[in-house]
């Protein structure tokens, strides 16, 4: 995702510069203004499947400084729009002074982001199937294929074994860089009493793991309670997960929910199409003229 050149926040025009110079430039302002529109879109599209609510959050790599990350101010991710996604260092300060109030936890994404150069999306939610684990201490397993996404171990971090009693708020440097050792090369951490976190090479990628392994979760739990529960092996895991995870697959669930997201905030133009056709069809009701 990173591109090769850096030209950092909106390119403004130099009058010293070349054409091309100032073209460049330009296109990488377009490309910063698509990128904060995914952020904002994949907030609000893992809140309309019901694994984020009012809390958690979605951050992306910054696309052409890999030494920045976006992220929104703070606010419930299902509201989240461009103009609210922010560029942050991977201190997770905000590159410029700000007044809003931002995520306490931002910390979560910026060490992930220093120990993982391969990691390019990041999201942290509470989703009510992820929580039976991190309160039980329970494995979470890939139970069927689309979970396979999990990877062949999912880790678990307790902010008691360095930090000893806390809020659980993951708010300072030292706790986020801790939480990024346990995920090591794993894609998903799960953090007791807490929730989630997982990791993707890209934003779409992220966005499959995130709500395909919340599902899973909530499978393993009501496989458990018809009885034995027959996992992934994994080879199977292995095999699957790359499977799953090729562009095409990961595609045609990003249209799906892109999709869903439209019709639920009344934008789908397939839905305002028909709608439009229904009237057309609609006979026209006669009125008598008035003598």
């Amino acid at each position: 995702m990173p591109g090769t050149r850096r030209v950092l926040g909106p390119a403004k025009p130099d009058p010293s510069a070349g054409h091309d110079e100032v073209q460049r430039g330009c296109a990488v302002t377009m490309k910063l203004d698509e990128a904060r529109e995914l952020v904002a879109r994949a907030n609000r599209m893992i809140a309309n499947e019901g694994v984020l609510d009012a809390f958690g959050h979605v951050t992306m790599r910054h696309p052409t400084d890999p030494k920045r990350y976006l992220m929104s101010r703070s606010r419930a991710p299902e509201l989240v729009q461009p103009d609210d996604i922010l560029e942050f260092t991977l201190d997770s300060q905000p590159v410029k002074p700000t007044d809003v109030r931002l995520y306490g936890e931002r910390v979560i994404h910026g060490g992930i982001y220093q120990a993982r150069p391969d990691v390019n999306a990041v999201c942290h939610h509470h989703a009510p199937s992820i929580l039976p684990f991190c309160i039980s201490g329970m494995d979470l397993k890939p139970v069927y294929h689309l979970g396979a996404t999990l990877g062949e171990k999912v880790p678990f971090w307790d902010s008691r074994d360095e930090f000893g009693d806390t809020t659980l708020i993951v708010a300072k440097p030292e706790e986020g860089a801790s939480l990024a050792r346990a995920l090591g090369p794993n894609w998903i951490v799960l953090m007791r009493r807490h929730g989630a976190t997982v990791a993707g090479v890209t934003l779409e990628e992220l966005t499959f793991r995130t709500i395909y392994t919340a599902r899973n979760a909530a499978l393993q739990i009501q496989a458990h309670s018809l009885g034995y529960v027959s996992p992934l092996s994994a080879a199977e895991t292995r095999l699957a997960g790359e499977y799953n995870l090729r562009p095409g697959p990961v595609a045609r669930a990003w249209e799906y929910w892109n999709v869903r997201l439209d019709k639920a905030e009344g934008n789908w133009a397939g839905q305002k199409a028909r709608a439009v056709a229904t009237k057309k069809r609609q006979p026209k009701r006669k009125t008598k003229r008035r003598r």
